[in-house]
């Protein structure tokens, strides 16, 4: 890593003191990796525009945390990230045309955020950071969320009842109305089954599935062991 990405990620670091561990420096570095892994299957890819964007794809996370899990959400850490980078990126001497790149990199990393990615780079993180929620990894952070909110380590509330008492306007997209009521079975069942279809880049989409069914296993066998079976 270059010393202007290393500032980056001393920034980072900073910017997200006391996040979940959900989604603090070891997520974006993960995600960080993961970019780079996904960029060598795309031609034209500016490694510098990427790398800089997954560093500080996340340093609004704190103050977007602060307002708890539920859909009454008035910020947006994809945007707020964005705006925040701007300062940020000028005092490193970035170029205009990269600075508008990396923040747009930024704004429409989030699924739910309304900004789709128009740039290879930019659907290449939105893709890794979609990826770090599946397989052992995303297993480990949805608990780790299930428990910051009180959650059940597994939910028998059946799907489609769920999606309608919890879900805001009773749709499989819609944020969590109580998070103590969800639960990381339902996050898979919800969530997470979605994911591959929604992806950008050929390989993002493989390495998806291969999580998935990791995570598909693991709460079947969850489930029998819940219910005495093994």
């Amino acid at each position: 890593m270059e010393e202007r990405h290393r500032k980056l990620k001393t920034i980072a670091e900073k910017e997200m003191e006391g996040v979940s561990p959900a989604h603090d420096i070891n997520h974006v570095m993960r995600v960080y990796n993961l970019c780079l892994k996904l960029a060598k299957y795309e031609p034209t890819v500016d490694l510098d525009i990427l790398k800089t964007a997954a560093l500080l794809h996340d340093i609004a996370r704190t103050r977007e945390d602060k307002r708890g899990h539920t859909h009454v959400m008035d910020i947006d850490h994809a945007v707020l990230g964005a705006e925040m980078s701007d300062k940020i990126l000028r005092e490193l001497g970035y170029p205009e045309e990269k600075i508008e790149h990396i923040k747009h990199c930024i704004a429409a990393h989030r699924f739910r955020g309304g900004n789709p990615p128009k740039t290879i780079e930019a659907r290449i993180l939105s893709d890794a950071d979609k990826l770090d929620v599946l397989g052992a990894t995303g297993i480990a952070r949805s608990f780790t969320i299930g428990g910051e909110c009180g959650q059940k380590i597994y939910s028998d509330t059946p799907i489609d009842q769920y999606i309608e008492e919890n879900l805001v306007g009773g749709k499989s997209d819609g944020r969590i109305i109580d998070p103590s009521k969800h639960a990381s079975n339902l996050e898979f069942e919800t969530k997470f089954k979605q994911i591959p279809d929604k992806l950008y880049t050929r390989r993002a989409r493989e390495i998806a599935r291969e999580r998935l069914e990791y995570m598909r296993q693991f709460f079947e066998r969850l489930k029998s062991e819940i219910d005495g079976q093994l």
